[in-house]
């Protein structure tokens, strides 16, 4: 008859390849990331689909694409209670929904007025989320990302630490 410590031994034996190989997983993670790296990968994980929805938008500086003006006319409605309902002033909002999806990412990546941005792209997230409502496994996430951003901040890695810190250092000298 085996003894029991001989059998766990022997189990412990088995299983220790993959104990080591979960340990060094483990390692690589704490090593990479590092909350500041998760920070900016979420700033430009949130940035990218509002950044090249923006970009689509525009023909020159400060100049609609037809389609954009037709998309806000013609095709978006906002689902709502007893609608769905045609967008107001559809040409205004156009325009305000190009600038935003342009500037608020731009803000996002550098890390600069990162709470505002992300709180900015969260309201343009719930308007998405009106005019698309089958969307809405996408429209989570982003709506996760820009409330992680707007709670967390952006992190060591962005123009908002550099200036805290900066401002900071020369309040206290």
């Amino acid at each position: 008859m085996i003894s029991t410590t001989t059998q766990q031994t022997s189990i412990k034996g088995r299983f220790q390849p993959i104990v080591t190989l979960v340990e060094m997983a483990q390692r690589l993670v704490r090593a990479f990331a590092l909350p500041s790296v998760v920070q900016a990968v979420v700033r430009l994980a949130l940035a990218v689909p509002f950044w090249k929805s923006g970009i689509l938008k525009w023909d020159g500086f400060l100049q609609l694409n037809d389609t954009a003006i037709t998309l806000f006319t013609d095709e978006f409605m906002l689902h709502l209670p007893g609608g769905p309902y045609a967008y107001p002033a559809p040409v205004t909002m156009a325009f305000l929904s190009g600038a935003a999806e342009i500037t608020f990412p731009i803000l996002l990546v550098l890390g600069f007025a990162t709470r505002f941005a992300a709180t900015g792209l969260l309201f343009m997230t719930l308007i998405v989320e009106l005019t698309v409502p089958d969307g809405w496994p996408i429209h989570i996430t982003w709506a996760a990302m820009a409330l992680s951003l707007m709670a967390w901040g952006p992190g060591k890695l962005s123009i908002d630490h550099w200036l805290a810190h900066w401002f900071g250092s020369r309040r206290a000298a």
